[in-house]
């Protein structure tokens, strides 16, 4: 037997599976009951999981670690008690595993069912945010899954803490503690041999930037469920309501920046650029955004830095947007397909044409109509707490709930039948 099969990674893959074959009989009450357990942990050890995190945020800040990043790195008091909210949500969701997706009895009698049931081992490599740590033990737990976390080493101390926190929650409920296993290691070969972990993994779901996607999608071994990096844009259409389209674009682009279905440029209607683009100018420089804009954003003066080719294609994940004027909605539908990721686009338009033409021709997991990129989310979707949000087009697309961590299984019965 080689070194690698016994490696620490290895060895934790295995218990975790051991555990997935525990959870996967075990009714709803036993999950939702270990699930409360964790949430009320969560906030009762507050005080443990603030003082690793003020670890990793001040080793964040004084590596130079972007503000953006260190957003998503933080912890505070309420994000906790927001975490632990989630959790609880989750339990009152409704039980996937079992649910007949379908079912028939044949003509030769045979009764046909197909149920779904838990993937079995899900890892999560992910970054800089220990938020994620929970959303996923959380979400894999209620359907069935054990987890292997691997986050960045920047949230090491946060979480080892979270981790400790849910598995002891997960033993006092009488469930396997491997249920949950953070994956030993602080370099990049243990993620290396979680990718290579097949037989042992049966998905993994990268959670970050596009280089750490691309990363696990090419090199991956075992299956992998792609989320993507979210390059969001905001259409305001000849027939928008400004006050609306101004509410809309800020609160898209600066109600939180750092996270990926905020948005990242703004195209306007050539037709009211007019009227519209000083006040846009204004609300956004006045909620500290800086505008990167094209030659007609550039007219309004000194405050407009020009954008580059870059600029279109960016995530920002700052206060920080692209902006242009087009000609029409075709022009800006032209402009998403080319650069968007696929995460989130918005419409702002009074035309109810316009609003349905966009939505038919633009290809992205969620297209809004007057509403804020910021809710493409599993909790504002009412999926409960999201474990990533998929931008592939396979299994899954959009926010991943609970039905997106299953898969089925048919379900044969009869009574003496052999096929002639």
């Amino acid at each position: 037997m080689s070194a690698s099969s016994n490696s620490p990674v290895r060895e934790t893959a295995r218990s975790a599976r051991q555990a997935a074959a525990e959870l996967a009989p075990l009714p709803r009450t036993s999950r939702d009951a270990a699930l409360l357990g964790m949430a009320d942990a969560l906030q009762s050890r507050a005080g443990e999981i603030l003082a690793a995190n003020a670890e990793d945020v001040t080793a964040a800040r004084e590596a130079g670690t972007p503000e953006g990043v260190v957003d998503r790195l933080t912890l505070t008091t309420e994000r906790i008690a927001g975490i632990a909210s989630d959790v609880r949500d989750v339990v009152a969701l409704p039980d996937p595993l079992g649910e007949v997706v379908r079912g028939s009895t044949l003509a030769n009698g045979l009764e046909l069912r197909q149920v779904r049931v838990p993937l079995g081992v899900v890892g999560i490599i992910y970054e800089a945010r220990p938020n994620v740590t929970v959303d996923a033990a959380a979400l894999c737990l209620k359907s069935g899954n054990a987890t292997l976390l691997r986050g960045s080493s920047s949230a090491y101390a946060s979480n080892t803490v979270l981790v400790e926190v849910l598995r002891d929650a997960l033993e006092r409920a009488g469930l396997p503690r491997d249920a949950v296993c953070l994956v030993p290691g602080r370099d990049r070969e243990s993620v290396g041999e979680l990718m290579r972990a097949r037989g042992l993994v049966d998905v993994l779901i990268p959670r970050g930037g596009a280089e750490l996607i691309r990363t696990v999608v090419e090199g991956s071994t075992v299956p992998v469920i792609e989320t993507g990096v979210g390059n969001c844009h905001v259409y305001v259409d000849a027939a928008a309501d400004p006050e609306q389209a101004l509410s809309i674009l800020v609160n898209s682009k600066a109600q939180r920046p750092s996270v990926c279905n905020a948005a990242e440029t703004v195209l306007v209607h050539q037709d009211i650029a007019e009227d519209f683009l000083p006040r846009a100018l204004a609300a956004l420089t006045g909620a500290g955004v800086t505008v990167h804009g094209d030659p007609h954003w550039q007219k309004l003066g000194g405050e407009v830095v020009p954008a580059t080719e870059e600029d279109w294609g960016t995530e920002y994940l700052s206060l920080d947007i692209a902006a242009a004027v087009v000609p029409d909605l075709d022009a800006a539908v032209a402009h998403i397909r080319r650069w968007s990721s696929g995460h989130t686009e918005a419409i702002v338009t009074r035309d109810t044409r316009a609003a349905r033409r966009f939505q038919s021709l633009v290809d992205s997991t969620a297209v809004m109509v007057n509403a804020s990129t910021r809710f493409t989310d599993g909790s504002q979707f009412g999926f409960g707490a999201e474990i990533g949000i998929s931008t592939q087009k396979l299994h899954a697309r959009g926010p991943m709930g609970l039905p997106e961590l299953t898969s089925t299984k048919y379900l044969v019965t009869g009574d003496g039948q052999v096929r002639p």
